[in-house]
């Protein structure tokens, strides 16, 4: 909808329309069920891990804490879009209002910012784990994951707040059709009529550090962690200390993985395979997360067979326990 301003002939725009598959009504259906199936997978699968951090003793510990956050920031990523773009696929036309689509921006924005950093905060703990066990509960203790978490969420949301100011504050004239399923920061930066080559500098410099930053420590906390599981001398430790990380690598792998593939491969002559990309990016992904710590971690299980048999204890424990 646009709306003329007084007296000229510039025209304001009020709300926008999210193009998405409309022009693929059968498909969209096809991917309504599949996103239901997944959104609810992913909903229910973080909440369940939550809720086993909250009560059970033995998963109490920083590692747990860091993963009890990046489960509320997966159900909280997914739910800013997910919900409207899956009402929108029953419609004919799906349209978002101006200070809708800013508040969908700013949180997509945020939260996957903060699972950026918050992956890096979590190779730091099992850096700590495996190559400093003896002064694990000294240097990870509850004050510092506190501060660790803390600068995860703000930093990313600050930075999102940055992005927002200076993406709503260009000219929006006219143009208010969104080409994807949720408003993006760069298709919505596409119908800016005003130079935004000062929102496509900030939004590189941010990127490289909440993104690559990240990796690198990530990258650098792999490299040691590595080397102190090869100087373990006996098969077995080797097994035991690879397996308190090999989860934190799988979800690293998959996630950056998909960046990765969604921003270096040479771009589809049309858009409709990067936008499913981005459905990937954006749905899939999440849903993975309580499914990988839920296989490869045997405090989890152990925690989960616990509560099946209505044993499970509501005794809190210290925080954080040694490892």
């Amino acid at each position: 909808m646009e709306s003329e301003t007084n007296g000229a002939n510039q025209t304001v725009v009020t709300e926008f329309v999210l193009l998405g598959l409309h022009d693929h009504h059968n498909l969209e259906m096809v991917l309504f069920v599949l996103c239901l199936g997944i959104y609810s997978v992913n909903v229910l699968g973080n909440a369940l891990l939550i809720g086993l951090n909250m009560l059970d003793p033995r998963l109490h510990t920083p590692m747990y804490f860091f993963l009890s956050n990046l489960a509320l920031m997966d159900i909280c990523g997914t739910s800013s879009f997910v919900p409207l773009m899956l009402a929108n696929f029953l419609e004919t036309q799906s349209t978002i209002s101006f200070p809708g689509c800013a508040l969908q921006m700013y949180l997509t924005l945020a939260l996957g910012s903060t699972e950026c950093v918050l992956l890096a905060m979590m190779a730091c703990d099992r850096y700590v784990a495996i190559c400093q066990p003896l002064r694990y509960s000294e240097l990870m203790n509850r004050q510092t994951c506190t501060w660790m978490v803390a600068l995860s969420w703000g930093a990313a949301f600050a930075n999102s707040l940055l992005q927002s100011i200076l993406t709503w504050s260009l000219p929006f004239c006219g143009h208010n059709i969104i080409n994807h399923f949720f408003c993006e920061i760069l298709a919505v930066l596409k119908l800016a009529c005003g130079d935004i080559s000062l929102n496509a500098l900030i939004l590189m410099v941010a990127s490289s550090v909440l993104t690559l930053a990240p990796l690198l420590l990530i990258f650098l906390s792999y490299v040691f962690i590595l080397t102190a599981i090869l100087r373990v001398p006996s098969a077995a430790g080797r097994h035991k200390a690879f397996s308190t990380f090999s989860a934190h690598l799988t979800v690293v792998v998959i996630f950056y993985g998909t960046i990765s593939f969604m921003y270096f491969k040479p771009k589809a002559k049309d858009l409709y395979l990067d936008k499913l990309l981005a459905l990937f990016y954006g749905v899939v992904t999440p849903s993975l997360n309580p499914i990988i710590y839920s296989l490869r971690n045997a405090e989890v299980k152990a925690a989960t067979i616990a509560l099946l048999r209505g044993d499970l204890s509501r005794k809190m424990a210290p925080f954080p326990v040694v490892l």
